[in-house]
């Protein structure tokens, strides 16, 4: 093999690894975008079951009437979980938070037994929660109910705007890396164009010099899928690792339709891509070729 050869050979290896890893790294973006908006349902729910509603109970109230009161909420259907916190917990994590003994300094506990309760995420919007706030103000036992406004209505707010501006976000990073890919894909070609020209010319039928273009650069689109659905993967893995509530790997159906998106358009666009930018460089005259 002469050093012209060899060098050819080098050049085009290195060629399609620049596609690959370019396919690669603009699918891995798109998929993790994708990921993003699939969960974004299951997101905007942990962050809504974080907003607690915290029941004070008066002090009259015993230890009985307390666990009555903790059973008969959980079965209530906008209930997702109740915690009991006795008026001495609180004292103790107060006293933590300020660094000082204020029950020393006032000479009692002020505080109250307190059920704090974690909402199903259908029911943290302000109409449900004022529904809610009713139905919980016919026990006797509540001295008062506590809540923040403030917070659930930017949550639902700030939930509604974010999902809106990711799915306009998804649809430009497609447009984009349809260009990306299309770009890389036409430079690869670019470099054989006087290879196409070569066969052409000596007689070879324009779908018999296309299909060999059309099968590499579908290969690799699919390294490129492959490559971006393994380190999403192992990103999804590692963020489990972090956050243990949010499951991604254990959602079969997620996965299942991002994995099988990036595979399709892998090999969509890179066929698609070879197709005519292969078809441009059979159109061109020859002395076009140094243009």
């Amino acid at each position: 093999m002469s050093k012209i050869e060899q060098y050819q050979k080098t050049r085009l290896r290195s060629s399609y690894v620049y596609v690959v890893l370019s396919i690669a790294l603009v699918l891995f973006v798109l998929g993790l975008l994708g990921v993003l908006v699939l969960q974004s349902k299951s997101i905007a729910k942990h962050f809504k079951e974080q907003v607690t509603m915290n029941l004070f109970l008066k002090d009259s109230t015993d230890h009985k009437t307390i666990q009555e009161f903790k059973k008969s909420l959980t079965q209530k259907q906008y209930i997702k979980s109740v915690f009991f916190i006795t008026k001495d917990s609180a004292a103790k994590l107060l006293q933590k938070d300020l660094g000082e003994d204020f029950i020393t300094f006032l000479g009692s506990n002020p505080l109250k037994n307190n059920l704090e309760l974690h909402l199903n995420s259908d029911y943290v919007n302000k109409d449900s929660i004022a529904m809610i706030r009713k139905d919980l103000a016919l026990n006797k036992t509540i001295y008062e109910i506590n809540y923040s406004d403030i917070l659930i209505d930017k949550l639902d707010t700030n939930i509604k705007r974010i999902t809106f501006w990711v799915l306009i976000f998804s649809g430009v990073l497609t447009f984009i890396a349809f260009l990306l890919i299309n770009s890389t894909i036409r430079l690869s070609i670019y470099s054989k164009r006087f290879t196409i020209k070569t066969m052409q010319m000596v007689g070879a039928t324009k779908n018999f010099i296309r299909k060999p273009f059309i099968y590499t650069g579908i290969k690799l689109g699919v390294i490129g899928a492959l490559i971006s659905i393994i380190s999403l993967y192992a990103l999804a893995f590692y963020f489990e690792k972090q956050l243990p509530d949010f499951q991604v790997t254990k959602q079969y159906d997620i996965l299942g339709i991002v994995f099988g998106g990036l595979l399709i358009i892998g090999i969509f666009i890179s066929g698609i891509s070879t197709y005519f930018a292969t078809r441009r460089f059979l159109n061109l005259k020859t002395e076009e070729l140094y243009y």
